[in-house]
């Protein structure tokens, strides 16, 4: 059994979507037919930012592995980056510095680590969250971790627009989480896993 877990917010919840699949189980359900091997794992906590994120995320997953720790089965985890650092002043150092300290602690563990941006929300906050994409990116790229960008091909997306306009708390609709979906599925996701990139 090889575990993938993603760690995040409120958006690795679903929370928003009518159909209470968000991103997570969109690209679950268009892995597993690939490798039925697969354990997905959600951990989510709605409104953290990246330092709570990093001080709790591996004690989690690690209960999930069991007693032993897995040994020697692959394990795989995808930090998706909310916006919350925005919204309760975390200042740029400490977000750098929490993204390091997360993919480090990752790498020791043994985890094969990909990181993921925010994406964009409210249009008052969206010079600072395209900020907070940057820096993610900057971290995945010295750590030479693959980075999915969120914020970028979201930001002038009519449905994603449509999606801001139209749910609560800037979260995404049915929509807005399969547009988040395509991204990963589109990304280097299924060279992470090893699998074949399928005819998507």
């Amino acid at each position: 059994m090889r575990h993938v877990f993603f760690v995040g917010d409120e958006l690795v919840a679903g929370q928003g979507d009518p159909k209470a699949l968000g991103w997570t189980g969109r690209v679950a359900a268009r892995t597993l037919p690939l490798a039925p091997d697969l354990a997905f794992h959600s951990l989510a906590v709605p409104g953290e930012t990246t330092g709570e994120l990093t001080s709790r995320w591996d004690e989690e997953a690690l209960r999930r592995l069991g007693a032993d720790g897995a040994p020697g089965a692959p394990k795989h985890v995808l930090f998706a980056i909310g916006r919350h650092d925005i919204h309760r002043r975390v200042s740029a150092t400490m977000t750098r510095l929490n993204l390091a300290n997360a993919i480090d602690r990752a790498h020791a563990l043994g985890f094969t680590v990909m990181l993921a941006g925010p994406p964009p929300g409210r249009e008052e906050d969206n010079a600072r969250i395209a900020e907070l994409a940057a820096l993610c990116e900057d971290a995945a790229a010295r750590r030479t971790v693959p980075y999915i960008d969120m914020y970028g091909p979201l930001a002038r997306h009519d449905q994603w627009l449509t999606d801001m306009a139209t749910g609560r708390d800037s979260l995404p609709l049915q929509a807005g989480y399969g547009l988040m979906a395509w991204l990963v599925l589109h990304s280097s996701w299924h060279d992470w896993l090893g699998l074949e990139q399928p005819e998507l």
